[in-house]
């Protein structure tokens, strides 16, 4: 599909009209996570849906209200999605169009949103998914990592977010909210233990603390016992474990139209790396090979990982009578050593059974980041709210400091390090933006928004020693860049429970550059890629507010679109622009009451991206595989007409919770949720082997509340049909996979107080 072929476009904005139709005729759900617990133990009241309230415009809005395609998960989603130590890649396929992975075990996640994202592995690289906590972007994909505990809720904004989130937004933008400090005493712990020696520790307290000033502290603690032999070695549960840290200090002084929110948080982490399965992938094939074990593998390469990140912000407001001026200040610092065995396997069998696992040559290498060091400022003036007229204006400013190593070692000569190159790079952006919302009529309303911005870079790369006899080398760039982007936004209400919108948006990512000079002479650039986005929606209510169902259609076409070209043939990852990427697709999200103690959630989404380039080739396997790309002369796959990597078509979400009361103030459940997504392709060139099959994954909790659900004890299984699926691999050695985690099944006892 192109920007000029408007019949399928059309086909989809009718099937998002008769699904509406369909929706408003018949059940579905959702609402708050107390609702959730305590609905079933008083049936008699009659049961509807909670507001839902969110700053997806940097204002507080109804959700039924912001003309933008969003799905906001609730604290109960999380709680149930991460109860086997799941990280932040929890989300993948829990809002329609969002899609996560990872090589980099615990610490990297990677975000595609609509097809857009960025599978690099470097510790520079940028994602066009903009990840912000509590007000503060997260740019290094260190800082994304960050675990979900204690949350108010989250925040999916699909499309590009160039006016209020600007750079580096240009597919969307995930925006976490912490539970902030009251007046009122309020907490919870919540403890687990499951097999693999799986074990989460969570809780926080909050409450007045005299005066004007109010606090609250929560805490983070994961666990999981090694459960990955080594059968090279003999070495039982060599791999596997993680030790996972993290707290959240916050105090809130609020008087006489004066709020200053501070924060202080932090995370450790030890634990493995990515573990790299070695000859997992037949030639021909897209499963793993017969009798493979995902509790074992042959390695004769080290592996562990830390982490350690540190953060505050400070959140000053001030209530000016008809305006509020804001100020946002944050500083986030990280520090980290990755070290893994790549090609996944060993280079000397000690005996014939071993060598299956035998690769081409040894790959042992460590990328460090010893240090992570962010600042960033915003400030906001905005009218407070009126009828008729609503504005703000601001301006934004963002420093980062990073220094990057990367190591390599000689696995057969003890490990001793053969590989040493030194990255440092300091990047500087400013914005200033706007937005204003004007009610023309009672039934008609317009946004609009516009956002400057400017960014550059100041890059340097030492190359010292080098693993392939290259000899010592000095590189540099600065690469810089200013921009537009904006929205403009129609909305009409139809009725109070029918709002149709349309929105135009554009955005951008700013130029990157990297340096993975250990195996190659030179630096590696990106223009900076630019999107424009075209979206229709709806957002419903009915059944007595027993109902919401939100749906839209979308068309985008990007330009320059910055890529990875990973590894292949030559070993060597690079960036590139693509010349044109097109996508278009739906999306919907559904929440219901069935009954007042069922309970029904539900999304997905059709997103289909093509790439535009006839003269776009990249580097094919260099591990042997079967590529279904034509070539060109120099052996290259040529990808126009190729999907984007990691860009499933489809994505669906489902969860259901049913309660029976007990008592007077008790209840029995049962809780299930399931997550699809279809087939995915790793690399940019398309071959049987690196691509992962359609995957069904479901979790299930059952258990007791009582005392109107302050207390619970439940028994949970994560991926409880065992599934064993493909996540991603490495393609330079050889036909090396990376894995999902195993079923997981545990207890798990709540109070809130």
């Amino acid at each position: 599909m192109t920007a000029a072929s408007p019949t399928r476009f059309a086909v989809l904005a009718l099937s998002i009209a008769s699904a509406l139709a369909m929706g408003a005729a018949s059940s579905a759900h959702a609402q708050d996570a107390t609702a959730q617990q305590n609905t079933a133990a008083k049936p008699s009241k009659a049961v509807e849906l909670a507001t839902v309230n969110v700053t997806a415009e940097k204002r507080v809005e109804n959700l039924q209200k912001v003309p933008i395609s969003m799905t906001v998960l609730t604290p109960a989603q999380l709680d149930n999605y991460g109860q086997s130590g799941d990280t932040v890649l929890q989300l993948a396929s829990r809002a329609p169009s969002v899609y996560a992975e990872t090589s980099y075990g615990r610490e990297f996640p990677r975000f595609y949103i609509r097809g857009l994202g960025n599978s690099d592995f470097d510790l520079n690289a940028s994602q066009p998914v903009s990840m912000v906590y509590d007000d503060i972007v997260q740019e290094n994909p260190i800082l994304k990592g960050f675990p979900l505990f204690d949350l108010q809720q989250v925040e999916v904004l699909r499309g590009p977010q160039g006016t209020m989130f600007g750079r580096n937004s240009p597919a969307g933008v995930i925006k976490f909210d912490s539970v902030k400090p009251s007046q009122d005493t309020s907490g919870y712990a919540r403890v687990s233990y499951g097999t693999k020696g799986t074990a989460n520790a969570e809780a926080a307290l909050g409450g007045s603390l005299g005066g004007h000033w109010s606090g609250r502290v929560s805490a983070l603690a994961q666990h999981r016992d090694g459960w990955i032999d080594n059968g090279y070695t003999g070495e039982k549960d060599a791999l596997g474990a993680y030790n996972d840290r993290a707290i959240r200090l916050q105090a809130m002084y609020d008087n006489d139209g004066f709020n200053a929110l501070l924060n202080a948080h932090a995370r450790w982490l030890d634990g493995s790396a990515m573990v790299n399965r070695a000859n997992a992938i037949p030639l021909g094939s897209d499963s793993l090979v017969p009798g493979f074990q995902r509790d074992t593998v042959y390695q004769d390469g080290r592996n562990r990982q830390h982490l350690f990140s540190w953060g505050s912000n400070a959140h000053l407001t001030w209530n000016l009578g008809d305006y509020t001026f804001t100020s946002i200040t944050g500083f986030e610092k990280a520090t980290t050593y990755s070290l893994g065995d790549v090609d996944g396997g060993i280079a000397i069998p000690l005996n014939p059974s071993q060598d299956k696992y035998v690769t081409p040559f040894p790959s042992e290498t460590a990328d460090a980041l010893p240090h992570d060091n962010q600042i960033t400022q915003e400030f906001r003036l905005a009218s407070n709210p009126q009828d008729q007229l609503n504005w703000q204006v601001g301006a934004y400013y963002f420093y980062e400091d990073i220094a990057i190593v990367n190591y390599d070692y000689a696995t057969l000569n003890n490990h001793a390090m053969d590989g040493y190159a030194q990255q440092s790079q300091t990047t500087r952006a400013w914005a200033g933006f706007g937005s204003v919302d004007y009610r023309l009529t009672d039934s008609f309303d317009v946004r609009a928004g516009a956002r400057y911005s400017h960014d550059s870079r100041d890059f340097h790369v030492d190359r010292l020693l080098s693993p392939i006899g290259g000899g010592p080398l000095s590189l540099s760039a600065n690469p810089h860049d200013a921009r537009w982007s904006g929205d403009l936004t129609g909305t009409w209400t139809l009725n109070p429970n029918v709002n149709v919108y349309g929105r135009i948006a554009n955005g951008f990512r700013a130029p990157s550059v990297q340096g993975r000079v250990l195996f190659a002479d030179f630096i590696s650039q990106a223009k900076p890629e630019t999107i424009t986005s075209y979206e229709l929606g709806v957002k419903t209510t009915g059944m007595d507010n027993r109902l919401r169902f939100n749906a839209d259609v979308y068309n985008y076409i990007m330009h320059n679109e910055q890529l990875t070209a990973v590894g292949g043939d030559i070993n060597v990852t690079r960036l590139i622009n693509a010349k044109k990427t097109e996508g278009y697709g739906a999306e919907f999200d559904l929440e219901a009451y069935l009954t007042p103690n069922f309970i029904l959630t539900a999304g997905g989404s059709y997103n289909h991206t093509e790439l535009k380039d006839p003269n776009l080739a990249v580097a094919v396997c260099g591990s042997g595989c079967t590529v279904t790309d034509p070539l060109n002369a120099q052996g290259n796959a040529l990808v126009d007409g190729n999907p984007l990597p990691n860009a499933p078509k489809w994505i669906g979400n489902l969860t259901a919770r049913y309660g029976i009361p007990y008592g007077e103030s008790g209840e029995f459940f049962i809780y299930t949720d399931w997550s699809y997504r279809s087939e995915v392709n790793f690399f940019l060139y398309q071959s049987e082997e690196f691509r992962s099959k359609p995957v069904l994954e479901g979790g299930l909790r059952v258990g007791y509340n009582w005392d109107f659900g302050k207390r619970e004890i439940a028994l949970y299984g994560r991926n409880i049909t065992n599934k064993q699926y493909i996540t991603g691999a490495i393609d330079f050695n050889n036909r090396t996979a990376f894995v999902n985690d195993p079923r997981i099944l545990g207890v798990e006892f709540r109070a809130d107080f």
